[in-house]
């Protein structure tokens, strides 16, 4: 939830004097959505970690400059949002997929990983307490839209200040003038920015957002999709897998720079794995529904391998995204071993 009021004077006078207590009296209540803001900036969960901590560092060096009686969001906002274009100067643009990869061949195999720094990480929403519907009335992205795969791929493609900009005014709802002034712009060129923005954007994204899919599904019927799913990667019943994955499904594993296109293409890879002993846990990533898989190692005990996140298209899975990193487990709440099937 949105806190939009002005500091307690009493808090704010405590902060100023060194109280950390009252610093966090006024930082904590915020800092789910800095940590979302900021991850939409960088596209990953580690440097919206360490953004939020230059946030942090920042507000409490900079409090004695903060206006007593004016709102505290726009200003810790524009503390993240410089924070994260700070990073985001030195550090790689991350992606879903490698610019101008071809889709492999099933007999390829996933190929060798390559450094994680690339990647765009999966959002555990849910875990980190995202809301459904809008930040503002301003807002022209829902929450949980503005943290799915596909946009935060495509808000990557976008020069970081424009990435701000369309962030502030179309996710937070933010004025053009508030932008401005956390940018050190003009509102002339902050809305420039935005229509540059806006088209890059509406290029690059489906016609449908997952949240309009999902929505039109309803619960019973993605709870059965899901099901299906798990039960044909389990079972690697080809049937199954040609009854629930998209004529053009994609399949890709990062941090392996590997993917396949196509439904064949997709099951042949699948099958060509065999039929290791598997469990799993269904869970939520990026507003998408994702399945947590485990692997049976030495002993018996059943190790993370990968989340697997799902854009679907109808009543069929269009793309598979399978970040084949255990460490993600603990972001989003998950058991980091499996001892029998989870009920």
């Amino acid at each position: 939830m949105i806190v939009a009021d002005a500091p307690d004077p009493r808090v704010l006078e405590a902060a100023r004097r060194g109280d950390e207590d009252a610093f966090r009296a006024l930082f904590e209540p915020r800092r789910h959505e800095l940590h979302a803001h900021c991850y939409r900036m960088l596209g990953s969960l580690h440097d919206a970690e360490d953004a939020l901590q230059e946030t942090m560092l920042r507000a409490w060096r900079g409090l004695a400059g903060f206006e007593a009686g004016r709102p505290l969001r726009p200003w810790l906002y524009r503390i993240a949002t410089n924070a994260s274009l700070d990073l985001i100067a030195k550090r790689q643009t991350r992606v879903v997929r490698l610019d101008g990869a071809q889709p492999s061949k099933s007999t390829d195999g996933p190929g060798r990983p390559l450094v994680e720094s690339v990647w765009i990480e999966p959002y555990p929403d849910e875990h980190l307490g995202i809301e459904d519907g809008y930040a503002a009335p301003e807002s022209r992205y829902e929450q949980r839209e503005s943290v799915e795969l596909a946009f935060i791929a495509a808000l990557q493609q976008l020069p970081a200040r424009q990435r701000a900009v369309l962030i502030l005014r179309e996710v937070l709802g933010f004025s053009a003038r508030e932008v401005a002034q956390s940018l050190g712009t003009t509102a002339a060129s902050v809305n420039s920015a935005l229509q540059r923005a806006r088209k890059t954007l509406d290029d690059a994204l489906p016609d449908s957002s997952q949240q309009q899919t999902l929505r039109s599904l309803g619960d019973a019927k993605l709870r059965g999709l899901v099901e299906r799913y798990v039960a044909a990667w389990e079972s690697r019943d080809v049937d199954l897998m040609v009854a629930v994955l998209a004529e053009d499904v994609s399949f890709a594993m990062p941090p392996f720079p590997h993917w396949w296109s196509g439904r064949e293409s997709v099951i042949d890879f699948i099958v060509s794995t065999g039929r290791p002993p598997l469990r799993h846990v269904r869970t939520r990533a990026s507003g998408q529904p994702a399945v947590g898989w485990y692997m049976r190692r030495a002993g018996g005990v059943y190790l993370p391998t990968s989340i697997e996140v799902l854009a679907l298209e109808g009543e069929r899975v269009k793309e598979i995204i399978a970040f084949a990193s255990p460490a993600l487990f603990s972001h989003f709440g998950l058991s980091t071993s499996l001892s029998e099937a989870p009920r």
